[in-house]
């Protein structure tokens, strides 16, 4: 037998012999239970003892798809039974699991007609477990190997494993929860079925509304977030664009500080950027005050509404923008550059003809990321919005307001779908099917020329600006945490940084007493499980997208970004919808949280993967192929050497993300997983701003050490031969540098 087959297998029994079959609370191994004194037949034995011992007899059958291996003993792998034993035992065991699951729940019968047909059942079934988790991926690397063997993608079985493995957990993670709420938009009240109120619902005037045009009443919900999102979007790449700029083709000798400060507003939540503003351009902010005195200007509430909205996000979503370029800036080849010069092109020539077109799938999805994290943010709509509407607030309140309706946010939840999918087409459409490859096997020595002095100047004065804006927000939050009322009273004090990061010391050793900890201790440790989670499965599927081609590969990317396109409150939502029964229980689990934040955050690491992937030379992984190298190695040894600024745009917005969320959080944290936005909210809520903004301040600072280990770990990417000179200029074509 193959032996990888063969650890499969032993896999499978570990998980349906061993393991507990069921989500349980205490115990892991069978063999704790017994020293604990639970029975065989026991709600938390194994799928074997639970089919043969406790009358469970509807597990019974998995065995049978888990002995089909062994007829692989002595046969070849060419072998015609060789790849139907697999694929009947994946196939089935799959299928059979998910049908007994969602058949009988901790009730019996889940279904009427099920009871009517084999009578009342005497047992139940809770959620899936550690040993059905081990067990149904046994199912899946059969299934996947069996479809291989057959010839699929040249009998590739790293590819075929990685695209049923990424098609498995999108199915269950973003696909099976968003099909849950949606389904409620065509429900009434009473639960049932009712196209008309879908209909009613769907074209409200609350949603596509276009009075602003002829009256100051406001444009509807979808008008105002479409038109606000495809303005940040065109705002962020821009700045985006003149950072990475700045920082790859200029002298500026500020450059790491300027990286810095690019990053600083993604690690940080929402709402204390929000606070800021109102701070500084508030009816009573200091700028507003300062131009009011000096100008003699009335303050006014211009900062709520679309204004204020606008500004906030692209100080929020800018840094997205600028870490999915700045790998596709420092990947055009210098030497189409210089090949250009040399055939007596100015810089601008080069830099319109050249550098910017080779840019255009790192402009596309930089634009794509800012108008989905538009359309899903709500966080900065929430505080600074005023009369202007977005679907995401109108769906927070269908959900946790007064009116509770799940069906309306449900309606609200696929016009903004649409409208991404829209943007998404639209993105793929403007790429179209050019090659943008610029990375080949063969050595680099040139460097990036500088930018024509006009340009310079121009992204200077875009760029330094913001930069300096950025300087002035930021040290606003800071201080408002030394003082007793941000705003208000601003004598200095520590007592928030005591209050929630106090540390005493007792009997025991070191308490933890200040009121942050718990909280603190969680986030750190679900965001740091979540990252390199994520980072792995976004990456992996931008191989895929890149690198090969299959069957089904545009829906296969629709539903990787799907959960991206879908407003955080919603995805919070759904998972506890469905996964709040069986098969799968995981709320109230820290489980669900790092789901949450794998699925939410993945389609950043899929994005910048594509964006840096698409200039590497596909004849890299032909050479690689060529002397013998399975795919497997030609990705670890290859391609991700040369993907560093994804992975390190991955890593980094996976792992500030995980700590920053809000909207899913909400409704996903416990009494056991409490994280810091959910701590920080109820701080906000009542209206201790100073501990709030001082627990932010150490998240920063945390974010900031956590942002610089991921760069050193990883590294830079080396594709030339020569680098900048000492003084920080950029030699010429020709020359040499030490």
């Amino acid at each position: 037998m193959n032996r990888t087959v063969a650890l499969w297998l032993a896999v499978g029994w570990l998980g349906y012999a061993i393991l507990p079959w069921y989500a349980i609370e205490d115990g892991f191994w069978i063999f704790e239970w017994l020293l604990d004194g639970y029975p065989l037949d026991s709600d938390y034995a194994p799928g074997i003892l639970q089919a043969f011992v406790d009358d469970k007899i509807w597990l019974a059958p998995i065995s049978l798809f888990l002995l089909l291996p062994l007829g692989l003993f002595g046969r070849a792998k060419n072998d015609p039974l060789f790849a139907n034993l697999l694929l009947i035992s994946g196939v089935g065991g799959l299928a059979y699991v998910g049908l007994q699951g969602f058949s009988i729940g901790i009730s019996g019968w889940e279904y009427a007609t099920l009871e009517a047909l084999f009578g009342a059942l005497g047992q139940r079934q809770f959620g899936l477990g550690y040993g059905a988790l081990l067990t149904c991926a046994a199912f899946l690397f059969f299934l996947t190997q069996g479809i291989a063997a057959r010839g699929a993608i040249n009998g590739d079985v790293f590819v075929v494993g990685s695209i049923g493995l990424v098609i498995a957990l999108v199915g269950i993670f973003i696909l099976f929860p968003v099909i849950q709420i949606l389904l409620s938009a065509l429900k009434d009240e009473a639960g049932l079925y009712a196209p008309n109120v879908f209909l009613s619902k769907l074209f409200d005037k609350k949603i596509w509304g276009l009075g602003c045009l002829g009256s100051n009443v406001s444009c509807g919900a979808a008008w105002n977030s479409l038109f606000l999102a495809v303005t940040v979007g065109a705002g962020t790449t821009t700045l985006g664009l003149a950072f990475a700029l700045v920082v790859t083709r200029t002298g500026f000798r500020a450059k790491k500080l300027l990286r810095a400060l690019t990053v600083l507003p993604i690690i940080t939540p929402p709402f204390v950027i929000g606070l800021a503003i109102i701070l500084l351009f508030g009816r009573s902010g200091s700028v507003t005050q300062f131009a009011s005195d000096l100008f003699d200007i009335p303050a006014g509430r211009w900062i709520y509404g679309f204004p204020g909205v606008w500004f906030a996000q692209m100080l929020a979503f800018t840094p997205i923008a600028f870490l999915v370029l700045i790998g596709v800036v420092e990947g055009v080849s210098p030497s189409m550059e210089e090949a250009a010069q040399t055939l007596r092109a100015n810089r601008w020539k080069t830099f319109t003809s050249i550098s910017l077109p080779l840019m255009r799938p790192g402009l596309a999805n930089a634009f794509l990321l800012g108008f989905i994290e538009s359309m899903a943010d709500f966080g900065n709509p929430l505080v600074l919005g005023g009369n202007f509407d977005v679907l995401s607030t109108e769906i927070f309140f269908a959900i946790v307001g007064a009116q509770n309706d799940q069906g309306r946010a449900a309606v609200l939840a696929i016009v903004l779908l649409g409208f991404t999918l829209s943007a998404f087409y639209a993105q793929r459409r403007w790429l179209g099917k050019k090659s943008y490859t610029t990375v080949t096997g063969k050595g680099d020595s040139g460097t990036h020329p500088y930018l024509p002095k006009r340009l310079s100047w121009l992204v200077y004065g875009t760029a330094v600006p913001w930069a300096l804006l950025t300087i002035v927000i930021y040290a606003m939050i800071v201080f408002g945490g030394f003082v007793e009322t941000w705003g208000r009273d601003h004598s200095l004090t520590l007592r928030h940084y005591i209050s929630a990061f106090s540390v005493s010391s007792g009997e025991d050793g070191l308490l933890w007493t200040g009121s942050a900890w718990n909280s603190f201790g969680t986030t750190m440790v679900i965001a740091g499980v979540s990252a390199p989670l994520t980072a792995a499965i976004g990456l992996v599927t931008a191989y895929l997208l890149v690198r090969q081609r299959f069957a089904g590969k545009n829906a296969f990317e629709f539903g990787t970004m799907l959960s991206f396109a879908i407003p955080g409150t919603v995805i919070g939502v759904s998972y506890v919808l469905a996964f709040n029964i069986p098969p799968i229980e995981l709320t109230g689990t820290g489980v669900i949280l790092v789901i949450c934040f794998i699925f939410r955050n993945m389609p950043v690491g899929v994005r910048a993967g594509i964006a840096s992937m698409s200039q590497l030379d596909k004849s890299l992984d032909e050479a690689s192929l060529t002397l013998g190298a399975t795919s497997f190695m030609t990705v670890r040894k290859v391609i991700l050497p040369l993907l560093r600024p994804a992975i390190v745009a991955a890593l980094v917005y996976s792992f500030v993300r995980a700590i920053t969320a809000i909207s899913a959080v909400i409704f996903l944290v416990s009494a056991n997983y409490d994280m810091a936005t959910s701590y920080i909210i109820g701080r906000v809520e009542n209206n201790d701003y100073g501990l709030a903004i001082a627990y932010s301040s150490v998240l920063i600072l945390v974010m900031l050490a956590a942002i610089s280990l991921v760069q050193l770990a990883v590294g830079e990417r080396r594709i030339r031969r020569r680098s900048e000179t000492g003084d920080g200029a950029m030699p010429t074509a020709g020359s040499t540098a030490a």
